[in-house]
């Protein structure tokens, strides 16, 4: 059995982690409520936004490079993750989805490279070899032109020639207990076709738009924009699910903390009582040797 003061000073120990813990809980909670307004208030920027494309790609009669739809030899994998950890499994479920994504591709003879945004999937894929670029210390205090510097990025590798197909990967943020990583298809752009009865009621109630200049000249403009908003609310569902994350492991670890704490108690009280029951023997000896 260990020593009273082994125990008591793993209890001390365990005590200011709680401390830690509880208050990386309280900050993260603290930030969670701004990047959670922020991701609200762009949601329906971002739902508006690929509704207009959709309208706009629905009536055009010809293919802007940004929409080539090729024979796909090669293909970029753009993996958005946190900047730093002590968020229980949220990177790691990011990169386990882009690596089953990668392992599809490259099963089927395809070649495969990676764009990283944030330290943890650059840390995770620098090992893989195929990481083109890395983004790093951004998802702290990122802006629409870092979504911007990305975009043009991978939009010059697709001009280029050297990707056929970019797909971007993140955790989309359902609820507070609850991050998913999804994949979403970023290049070729493709015109998106919705519910046959969806849009003869949207008709009904709207008509027809008329567009001016013609839907191929304002999808030009648009089709970049498009990509820095996809990006933009990567990067935002990332950036809460991150928070969220990190409150559930920071509130786990307190709780298992003071789980420890009593099972050390338990355990110092056991360790106390078997040497005042020692010291009683020995002086209860004494006195009968005494007696004797």
């Amino acid at each position: 059995m260990p020593g009273l003061k082994d125990v008591k000073d793993k209890i001390e120990g365990v005590k200011k982690t709680s401390q830690i813990t509880k208050a990386m809980n309280m900050v993260a909670s603290a930030k969670l409520r701004g990047a959670q307004e922020r991701m609200e208030s762009f949601r329906p920027y971002s739902e508006k936004f690929a509704e207009a494309m959709k309208d706009l790609s629905g009536g055009m009669t010809v293919t802007l490079p940004l929409m080539e739809v090729r024979d796909v030899k090669s293909v970029e994998i753009v993996v958005i993750t946190s900047d730093r950890g002590l968020c229980g499994s949220f990177n790691a479920n990011i990169v386990k989805k882009a690596q089953r994504l990668m392992d599809k591709y490259e099963s089927e003879g395809k070649k495969v490279s990676i764009v990283t945004v944030g330290n943890k999937a650059g840390q995770l894929f620098k090992r893989s070899g195929k990481v083109r670029q890395a983004y790093k210390d951004i998802m702290g205090t990122f802006q629409m032109f870092n979504a911007r510097e990305i975009s043009q990025d991978i939009t010059m590798s697709f001009l280029n020639g050297d990707s056929d197909q970019v797909d971007l990967v993140y955790a989309q943020f359902v609820s507070m207990a609850r991050q998913t990583p999804v994949t979403e298809e970023l290049l070729p752009i493709k015109p998106v076709e919705g519910d046959e009865g969806e849009a003869v009621e949207k008709k009904e109630i709207t008509g027809a738009y008329i567009y001016e200049p013609e839907p191929a000249e304002i999808m030009e403009v648009l089709l970049p924009l498009y990509l820095n908003v996809q990006i933009y609310h990567g990067m935002i569902e990332v950036g809460a699910g991150e928070h969220a994350a990190r409150m559930s492991a920071m509130d786990n670890a307190t709780n298992a903390c003071g789980d420890i704490v009593k099972e050390l108690t338990q355990l110092y009280n056991k360790a106390r009582q078997a040497a005042i029951t020692g010291d009683l023997m020995d002086i209860v000896g004494g006195a009968e040797a005494l007696k004797g």
